[in-house]
């Protein structure tokens, strides 16, 4: 049930016998040449690497700090909001009472 599909093999016939061939001379073509790439490559070493991980390590550290700031900061107000909610609550009942 899980083993993959393979497509059948090519059936194609081999390929047709060459015809031997004579000592004539042949034209030479010169190989390709790999071209190469004008951009700086870039080398980690090990110091290297670890300043890296541990600059991503900060990074995220200091991400972290910033949302849970955040975060704080909107349940501070969200509380805020409450007690000033249930405060005026009781101050406009307690008004409406001493009529």
């Amino acid at each position: 049930m899980l083993t993959p599909k393979y497509p059948p093999q090519d059936t194609a016939p081999p390929p047709a016998a060459t015809a031997p061939q004579t000592n004539t001379p042949a034209l030479t073509v010169p190989a390709p040449v790999a071209s190469t790439s004008n951009r700086p490559t870039v080398q980690l070493t090990p110091g290297s690497a670890l300043a890296l991980a541990a600059g991503g390590g900060a990074v995220v550290l200091v991400v972290g700090a910033v949302l849970v700031s955040m975060l704080l900061a909107v349940a501070i107000t969200g509380v805020s909001v409450a007690v000033v909610a249930v405060v005026l609550r009781l101050l406009v009942k307690d008004l409406h009472n001493h009529r």
